[in-house]
Protein backbone atom coordinates (compact mmCIF):
# COMPACT_ATOMS: atom_id res chain seq x y z
CA UNK A 1 0.00 0.00 0.00
CA UNK A 2 2.82 2.21 0.83
CA UNK A 3 4.24 1.85 -2.97
CA UNK A 4 1.06 2.51 -4.44
CA UNK A 5 0.79 5.52 -2.04
CA UNK A 6 4.05 6.97 -3.41
CA UNK A 7 3.09 6.56 -6.67
CA UNK A 8 0.03 7.87 -6.28
CA UNK A 9 2.05 11.08 -4.99
CA UNK A 10 4.43 11.41 -7.77
CA UNK A 11 1.31 11.11 -10.40
CA UNK A 12 -0.27 13.82 -8.79
CA UNK A 13 2.68 16.47 -9.85
CA UNK A 14 2.67 14.45 -13.44
CA UNK A 15 -1.20 13.68 -14.03
CA UNK A 16 -2.58 16.30 -11.41
CA UNK A 17 -4.90 13.14 -9.77
CA UNK A 18 -3.80 10.36 -7.40
CA UNK A 19 -3.75 7.54 -9.50
CA UNK A 20 -0.75 4.50 -9.86
CA UNK A 21 -0.65 1.65 -12.00
CA UNK A 22 -1.99 -1.89 -11.13
CA UNK A 23 1.04 -4.53 -10.75
CA UNK A 24 -1.54 -7.19 -11.88
CA UNK A 25 -3.60 -6.35 -14.33
CA UNK A 26 -2.01 -2.87 -15.61
CA UNK A 27 -4.99 -0.80 -15.15
CA UNK A 28 -4.91 3.11 -13.59
CA UNK A 29 -6.40 2.75 -10.31
CA UNK A 30 -7.38 5.48 -8.20
CA UNK A 31 -5.38 6.12 -4.98
CA UNK A 32 -7.67 8.04 -2.34
CA UNK A 33 -4.86 9.85 -0.28
CA UNK A 34 -7.16 9.69 2.88
CA UNK A 35 -7.23 7.18 5.33
CA UNK A 36 -10.38 5.70 6.51
CA UNK A 37 -10.63 4.43 9.94
CA UNK A 38 -14.12 2.79 10.98
CA UNK A 39 -14.89 1.49 13.68
CA UNK A 40 -18.94 0.69 14.46
CA UNK A 41 -21.20 0.13 17.10
CA UNK A 42 -24.68 -2.26 16.19
CA UNK A 43 -27.25 -2.70 18.48
CA UNK A 44 -27.53 -6.53 18.77
CA UNK A 45 -29.79 -6.64 21.75
CA UNK A 46 -32.78 -7.58 19.03
CA UNK A 47 -30.66 -10.80 17.51
CA UNK A 48 -29.07 -11.33 21.09
CA UNK A 49 -29.90 -15.19 20.84
CA UNK A 50 -28.43 -15.46 17.69
CA UNK A 51 -24.66 -14.99 19.27
CA UNK A 52 -25.83 -16.77 22.46
CA UNK A 53 -26.38 -19.36 19.95
CA UNK A 54 -22.94 -19.03 18.31
CA UNK A 55 -21.39 -19.73 21.64
CA UNK A 56 -23.50 -23.09 21.70
CA UNK A 57 -21.92 -24.54 18.65
CA UNK A 58 -25.71 -23.48 17.25
CA UNK A 59 -26.12 -21.45 13.93
CA UNK A 60 -29.90 -20.23 14.41
CA UNK A 61 -32.66 -18.05 11.97
CA UNK A 62 -35.65 -16.65 12.64
CA UNK A 63 -38.98 -17.67 11.10
CA UNK A 64 -42.37 -15.29 10.46
CA UNK A 65 -45.38 -17.48 12.41
CA UNK A 66 -47.51 -15.05 10.04
CA UNK A 67 -45.85 -15.73 6.12
CA UNK A 68 -43.52 -18.36 7.40
CA UNK A 69 -40.28 -16.61 5.44
CA UNK A 70 -37.10 -17.81 6.99
CA UNK A 71 -34.47 -15.24 7.65
CA UNK A 72 -30.77 -15.63 8.38
CA UNK A 73 -29.15 -13.24 9.75
CA UNK A 74 -31.86 -13.20 12.01
CA UNK A 75 -34.33 -10.24 11.92
CA UNK A 76 -36.63 -9.06 14.57
CA UNK A 77 -39.48 -8.25 12.09
CA UNK A 78 -40.82 -9.81 8.76
CA UNK A 79 -40.19 -7.10 5.68
CA UNK A 80 -42.52 -8.97 3.37
CA UNK A 81 -45.46 -8.75 5.86
CA UNK A 82 -44.76 -6.12 8.82
CA UNK A 83 -45.51 -8.61 11.01
CA UNK A 84 -43.08 -8.89 14.70
CA UNK A 85 -44.28 -12.47 15.33
CA UNK A 86 -40.71 -14.21 14.88
CA UNK A 87 -39.72 -17.52 16.32
CA UNK A 88 -36.29 -19.22 16.64
CA UNK A 89 -35.02 -21.86 14.91
CA UNK A 90 -31.34 -24.25 14.82
CA UNK A 91 -30.33 -24.70 10.85
CA UNK A 92 -29.36 -27.83 10.35
CA UNK A 93 -25.66 -26.72 9.20
CA UNK A 94 -25.46 -28.50 6.09
CA UNK A 95 -26.60 -27.73 2.79
CA UNK A 96 -24.97 -27.29 -1.09
CA UNK A 97 -22.15 -24.07 -2.26
CA UNK A 98 -23.49 -22.29 -4.68
CA UNK A 99 -20.92 -19.76 -5.70
CA UNK A 100 -17.00 -18.33 -4.40
CA UNK A 101 -14.87 -15.48 -5.06
CA UNK A 102 -11.50 -15.38 -3.41
CA UNK A 103 -10.32 -11.68 -2.28
CA UNK A 104 -6.79 -10.76 -3.15
CA UNK A 105 -7.09 -7.38 -2.35
CA UNK A 106 -8.22 -6.94 1.17
CA UNK A 107 -9.90 -4.28 3.08
CA UNK A 108 -7.93 -2.75 5.54
CA UNK A 109 -9.43 -4.16 8.32
CA UNK A 110 -8.66 -7.31 6.97
CA UNK A 111 -5.07 -6.68 6.05
CA UNK A 112 -3.98 -9.01 8.85
CA UNK A 113 -5.12 -12.24 6.73
CA UNK A 114 -3.76 -14.17 4.03
CA UNK A 115 -6.15 -13.88 0.63
CA UNK A 116 -9.64 -15.55 1.77
CA UNK A 117 -12.73 -16.58 0.32
CA UNK A 118 -15.69 -16.17 0.40
CA UNK A 119 -18.77 -18.23 -0.45
CA UNK A 120 -22.51 -18.56 -0.60
CA UNK A 121 -24.09 -22.14 0.63
CA UNK A 122 -27.83 -22.70 0.11
CA UNK A 123 -28.38 -24.62 3.61
CA UNK A 124 -30.76 -27.56 3.33
CA UNK A 125 -33.11 -25.38 5.68
CA UNK A 126 -33.63 -23.10 2.68
CA UNK A 127 -31.95 -20.12 3.75
CA UNK A 128 -28.49 -18.89 1.95
CA UNK A 129 -25.29 -17.98 4.43
CA UNK A 130 -22.89 -16.08 3.10
CA UNK A 131 -18.84 -16.69 5.16
CA UNK A 132 -15.70 -17.16 4.30
CA UNK A 133 -14.83 -20.96 3.38
CA UNK A 134 -12.44 -22.52 4.96
CA UNK A 135 -10.25 -24.88 2.81
CA UNK A 136 -8.62 -24.64 -1.08
CA UNK A 137 -10.93 -22.86 -3.19
CA UNK A 138 -9.51 -25.25 -6.20
CA UNK A 139 -10.60 -28.26 -4.85
CA UNK A 140 -14.23 -27.04 -4.38
CA UNK A 141 -17.28 -27.26 -6.75
CA UNK A 142 -20.78 -25.22 -6.88
CA UNK A 143 -23.10 -27.95 -5.96
CA UNK A 144 -20.88 -29.57 -3.56
CA UNK A 145 -21.97 -30.57 -0.49
CA UNK A 146 -20.83 -27.75 2.55
CA UNK A 147 -21.40 -27.70 6.33
CA UNK A 148 -21.06 -24.84 8.73
CA UNK A 149 -18.95 -24.71 11.02
CA UNK A 150 -18.30 -22.11 14.21
CA UNK A 151 -15.08 -21.13 14.47
CA UNK A 152 -12.91 -18.93 16.81
CA UNK A 153 -10.93 -16.07 14.42
CA UNK A 154 -7.69 -14.43 15.48
CA UNK A 155 -9.08 -11.30 16.61
CA UNK A 156 -10.73 -13.96 19.09
CA UNK A 157 -14.43 -14.18 18.53
CA UNK A 158 -16.76 -16.44 17.48
CA UNK A 159 -17.97 -16.96 13.44
CA UNK A 160 -19.45 -19.35 11.29
CA UNK A 161 -17.70 -20.56 8.20
CA UNK A 162 -18.18 -22.73 5.30
CA UNK A 163 -16.78 -26.31 5.50
CA UNK A 164 -16.56 -28.53 2.49
CA UNK A 165 -17.52 -32.03 2.96
CA UNK A 166 -15.44 -34.60 2.19
CA UNK A 167 -16.35 -37.86 0.40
Amino acid sequence: MEDLRKAAETNIKEYGFPVAIDEKSGALQWVDMRELHLKYIISIENIQEFFEGLRDGKLLATKCKKCGELFFPPQKDCPTCMDSDMEWFELKKEGVLETLTVIFVRPPSFSAYEPYTVAIAKLDDGVRVTAWLRGDPQKVRPGQRVKIEIAKRKEGYLMYEIVPVEG
